[in-house]
């Protein structure tokens, strides 16, 4: 801030700059990640990207009883979602660590270094860090 107590503009938007500039790598990160989720102790596997995407779908031979092919079916069908829900709650935990720093404002947290602004947390002439009164 200035000495009048006004946001400086050029601070506002380097701020903002970087702030961008975090989000659009930990998305980047998050896209060039895949997680694994298993069930029926690794008989499927299903791969999920960071952003929710399934990849690919991994079933076991040994999943398979030729015998019973009607049991069989429901088994993998039950074993597939199992373990796409497995992935799915590992990309969610993934997504929270490399994204929940940016939902500071819908969190009431603010964006650190913009106090005053709408959404962005923080009270008019409040700075980062300081208790609210």
């Amino acid at each position: 801030m200035d000495p009048g107590g006004q946001l400086d503009m050029q601070q506002l938007l380097a701020a903002a700059q970087q702030m961008q500039s975090q989000l659009m790598s930990a998305q980047q990160e998050l896209a060039d990640t895949e997680v694994e989720g298993t069930a029926g102790g690794g008989l499927v596997t299903a791969v999920v990207n960071g952003q929710g995407e399934l990849m690919d779908v991994t079933i076991a031979a040994e999943a398979i009883d030729p015998a019973e092919p009607e049991e069989s079916a429901q088994t993998i069908a039950d074993l597939v979602l199992a373990a796409v829900r497995d992935a799915y709650r590992a990309v969610g935990d993934l997504q929270q660590e490399k994204m929940g720093p940016f939902a500071g404002g819908a969190g009431g947290e603010g964006a650190p270094g913009i106090p005053g602004l709408p959404g962005l947390g923080g009270e008019p002439g409040e700075l980062p860090g300081e208790p609210g009164t």
